[in-house]
C-alpha cells in the first residue's frame, strides 16, 4: 500500500476546516461548502446531492472511508475536509505501475490536486484496478467503502466474475457491519435485454445480485440521485448527457434540459456475524 505524506502541522489543517459543526448533517454541509471546492464542481451538486448521499451511506466526520476510483477528485473535495480532523480517507486510485497512459495521466493529475492544498495532506493514496491485488485499505478497517459511477467501466473488463471479485475486495476492507455505498447510472429494467454494456448504464438488479454473491446484504435503496427525465436511451449512451455532452451542439439544449443521468443509490451492509 502506498500513502501520500506531506510535512505539515495538524494546526495548519485545522485552520482550513470549517467551524465545528453541531451535527453530522451540518458537518457534511460545511464540507460541501469548503473553499477547496471548485465552483464548477459545486454547480453539479443539484444532480449529485453529496450531502444527502453521504448521509444515506452513514458517513460521519469520524468515519474511515475508502473511495474507489476517485477520478479527478469530485468527492475528494468534500471527503478530505470532512475527515481531516477526526476521520480517515483512503483514495484508491489507479495503480502507479500501470502501463496505461490514461491511468498514468489521471493519477498524476490527482496527485497534483492533493499537493495543491493543505486540506489534502492526510489523504491516504492507495491503489485499485480490476484484478489488482493491492489492498485498497487494511483488511477490516473501513467503516464505509464508496463507489460513484464506476460499475459500467469495471464490468467491461471481465463481466460477472470480475465484478464479484471486486465486490469481495470491498468486503475485505470493511469492518463487520460496514457499509458499501454504490451510486451508478441506472439502466431501466425494460432495456436489459438489449446491448446495454456500451451505454454507460448498469442494471440495478444485477448490481444487487453481484454484491450479494460477494457476501453483502442490501439494506436500503434511495431515489436521492434519481432523474425521471432520463430515458437512458441516447445515441452516445450516458455520455450524451451533461457534463460530457458528447454530441456537441447537436440537441445540446435537449440534453441540458434532461440534466445528468438517472442513478441508483444502493446501501449494502457487511454482515456483523462472520
Amino acid at each position: 500500500m502506498k500513502t501520500l505524506s506531506k510535512v505539515i502541522t495538524l494546526s495548519a489543517i485545522l485552520l482550513s476546516l470549517p467551524v465545528l459543526a453541531d451535527s453530522t448533517t451540518d458537518a457534511l454541509q460545511q464540507a460541501a461548502d469548503h473553499h477547496v471546492r471548485s465552483e464548477q464542481n459545486k454547480s453539479r451538486d443539484q444532480f449529485r446531492n453529496p450531502v444527502q448521499t453521504l448521509q444515506f451511506f452513514d458517513v460521519t466526520p469520524k468515519s474511515t472511508v475508502v473511495e474507489i476510483s476517485p477520478g479527478g477528485g469530485w468527492y475528494t473535495e468534500i471527503l478530505a475536509p470532512l475527515l481531516a480532523a477526526h476521520g480517515t480517507y483512503y483514495a484508491a486510485h489507479f495503480p502507479a505501475d500501470s502501463s496505461s497512459d490514461y491511468y498514468k495521466k489521471n493519477l498524476a493529475a490527482f496527485k497534483e490536486k492533493l499537493a495543491a492544498d493543505p486540506i489534502y495532506s492526510r489523504v491516504m493514496l492507495t491503489e485499485f484496478a480490476p484484478g489488482n491485488s493491492n489492498a485498497i485499505a487494511p483488511a477490516g478497517s473501513a467503516d464505509v467503502v464508496l463507489t460513484f459511477r464506476n460499475l459500467h467501466n469495471w464490468y467491461g473488463q471481465g463481466g460477472d466474475e470480475a465484478m464479484v471479485a471486486i465486490f469481495k475486495d470491498f468486503y475485505k476492507a470493511l469492518k463487520p457491519g460496514g457499509v458499501l455505498g454504490v451510486v451508478e447510472h441506472r439502466l431501466p429494467a425494460d432495456q436489459t435485454a438489449g446491448d446495454w454494456t456500451k451505454t454507460g448504464y448498469f442494471p440495478e438488479q444485477l448490481t444487487i445480485s453481484l454484491a450479494e454473491q460477494a457476501g453483502f446484504e442490501l439494506e436500503a435503496s434511495s431515489d436521492i440521485n434519481a432523474n425521471p427525465k432520463d430515458s437512458a436511451d441516447h445515441p452516445r449512451g450516458v455520455w450524451s448527457l451533461p457534463p460530457v455532452l458528447r454530441l456537441g451542439e447537436q440537441d445540446k439544449a435537449k440534453y441540458q434540459a434532461i440534466g445528468e443521468s438517472d442513478r441508483m443509490t444502493l446501501k449494502f451492509r457487511k454482515p456483523v456475524a462472520q
